[in-house]
């Protein structure tokens, strides 16, 4: 599998901030961008659940099915053979 291509994003850092990152780069022989990538994953690890963009899906439809996450697995295997048979 292909690695994601990475964007470029401009930065400002104070000069302590500069200092420290390069010499951390230094230490571990990686470049001051992977030690940002990295940090910055860190810190979205660390975020709230609630804060997560992903749970804005949550409730977005209706199906009226009153089980859903019981039967989740039922209802896409039910979905997915009747697409199969539209499909042949």
């Amino acid at each position: 599998m292909r690695a994601a291509k990475k964007r470029p994003i401009q930065i400002y850092l104070d000069p302590e901030q500069d200092r420290a990152l390069r010499a951390i780069s230094k230490k571990r022989g990686i470049s001051k961008a992977e030690i940002v990538r990295l940090s910055l994953s860190r810190f979205i690890r660390s975020l709230p659940v609630e804060d997560d963009p992903a749970l804005e899906i949550i409730a977005l439809g209706k199906s009226g099915k009153t089980d859903l996450s019981e039967r989740h697995d039922d209802y896409l295997s039910k979905h997915s053979a009747k697409k199969k048979e539209s499909v042949n």
